[in-house]
């Protein structure tokens, strides 16, 4: 079981992610608040299957919860695809971020401290880059 402690540094290192991840896409459909909660939401979820009451359980397998963010979130992007094109495809940057900044909440949840440092900056690097790697090298 998690202390008070542990779990509000928890809490507010998914808040802090969620907000740099929302900040780069403020000018699109899902925003600041939406990937705020989105990486809350999953850590809050993650605390509660590694730690909550019913873990005495010897049927109990934590695994799950966690299996059910991550079905959970794909069709929450794949409501942003939907919303954002109607002949062709777009969204799917946004969509992609969703389920990067709730696989991060997992992490942040799951206390893998490491792995959430380096898996976010590169979400970041990816997000804030201005131009394709792919173009950006065929332009010179």
């Amino acid at each position: 079981m998690l202390t008070d402690g542990e779990m509000i540094i928890r809490f507010i290192v998914a808040i802090v992610i969620g907000l740099l991840i929302g900040i780069s896409r403020r000018h699109k459909p899902a925003g600041i608040r939406t990937f705020t909660l989105l990486c809350f939401g999953s850590a809050i979820f993650t605390i509660i299957s590694i730690g909550g009451p019913f873990t005495d359980s010897t049927a109990y397998d934590p695994t799950r919860i966690i299996a059910q963010i991550v079905a959970g979130i794909g069709f929450l992007g794949l409501g942003v695809i939907w919303k954002e094109g109607f002949g062709k495809p777009s969204g799917l940057t946004t969509a992609a971020a969703i389920w990067v900044t709730a696989g991060l909440g997992i992490l942040v949840g799951l206390g893998m401290w490491l792995e959430t440092f380096v898996a976010a900056m590169f979400a970041l690097a990816i997000l804030y880059s201005k131009k394709p790697l792919v173009k950006a090298r065929l332009e010179r």
